[in-house]
C-alpha cells in the first residue's frame, strides 16, 4: 500500500518486468494454464495504472519471449488470442490515459492480423504523453543482441560508422529509451531469462516469491521502496558518487 512509502522514494525512471507464475498460480487452484495467464493480465492493468500514477515514464513487460513458442501448442494459441483481445480492450484505454503502447521484438512471427492490430493500436496512442509501455514479444536478449551487430556491420560496410557503445545502444530493440533503473521477476526464479541483456548491464535486480497474478500494487510499491534505498554505483566508488552529486 501506498502508506509503505519512504520519506525520501526515488521513483524509478524505466522499470521492466518479468512476469513469472501465472501457469503455477492456475495450477495451485486446479485450473488451466491459460485462466492464469487471463488473471495475469488483470495484474496488468494495475500495474500500468500504477506506474502512470507514480510518475513511471517508461514500463516494459516481457510478454512473450522467443523461447515461449516451445510451449504446447493450445497454450501458444490462447496466449494469441489473449494478446489481440487485449489490445481490443484495451487500446482506448491507453490512448485516454496517455499511455503510449510500443511493441518490441520480432512481430514477423505473428499473423498478418495481429500485427496489424499492433500498428492500429501503435498509432492510436503514438500522442500519449504519460506512460511508456513497452510490450516485449517474441523478443530474446541475444535476439536482440545479434540484430544490432548484423545492423552495425552493415553500416560499418556501407558507411563506415564507428561501432561503440552509443552506436550499439542506438541500434537495439529500445533504442532511444533509457536502460531500466529497476528489474523486477516475480514467481520465485532469480535468473534474468534472456530479457534485455544490453540494457541491464547497470539496473537494479528486485526478485519475489509472489506469483505475478498476485503481484498488485502494494507489492509493486514494494520494489520501488527497496530500490529507494539502493545506492546505485554504475562502477564508480562511494567517494566518487558524493564528489559527483557535490560537483553537480
Amino acid at each position: 500500500m501506498a502508506n509503505n512509502k519512504p520519506k525520501n522514494r526515488v521513483v524509478p525512471q524505466h522499470i521492466a518486468i518479468v512476469m513469472d507464475g501465472n501457469g503455477r498460480w492456475a495450477k495451485a487452484k486446479y485450473r488451466p494454464r491459460l485462466f492464469g495467464h487471463h488473471r495475469g493480465l488483470e495484474t496488468v492493468r494495475e500495474v500500468v495504472k500504477t506506474c502512470n500514477a507514480l510518475g513511471v515514464k517508461y514500463l516494459t513487460l516481457f510478454a512473450f519471449s522467443s523461447e515461449n513458442w516451445r510451449r504446447p501448442e493450445d497454450e501458444v494459441k490462447g496466449l494469441m488470442n489473449l494478446f489481440m483481445s487485449a489490445l481490443k480492450k484495451e487500446a482506448k484505454s491507453l490512448a485516454k490515459n496517455g499511455v503510449r503502447l510500443q511493441l518490441v521484438g520480432d512481430l514477423s512471427a505473428f499473423s498478418e492480423k495481429l500485427q496489424s492490430k499492433v500498428e492500429e493500436v501503435e498509432n492510436l496512442t503514438a500522442g500519449g504523453n504519460g506512460l511508456r509501455l513497452l510490450i516485449a514479444a517474441n523478443y530474446g536478449g541475444r535476439w536482440d543482441i545479434l540484430e544490432a551487430a548484423k545492423k552495425l556491420a552493415e553500416q560499418y560496410k556501407n558507411e563506415g560508422v564507428k561501432i561503440d557503445e552509443r552506436a550499439f545502444s542506438q541500434s537495439i530493440a529500445t533504442q532511444g529509451i533509457p536502460d531500466p533503473d529497476l528489474f523486477i521477476r516475480t514467481g520465485g526464479e532469480r535468473r534474468i531469462s534472456n530479457f534485455l541483456l544490453w540494457q541491464l548491464a547497470y539496473t537494479e535486480l528486485y526478485f519475489t516469491d509472489v506469483l505475478w497474478p498476485d503481484f498488485n500494487k502494494k507489492e509493486l510499491v514494494l520494489a520501488i521502496n527497496d530500490f529507494s534505498q539502493r545506492q546505485r554505483r554504475f562502477g564508480k566508488t562511494g567517494d566518487q558518487i558524493q564528489k559527483d552529486k557535490k560537483d553537480a
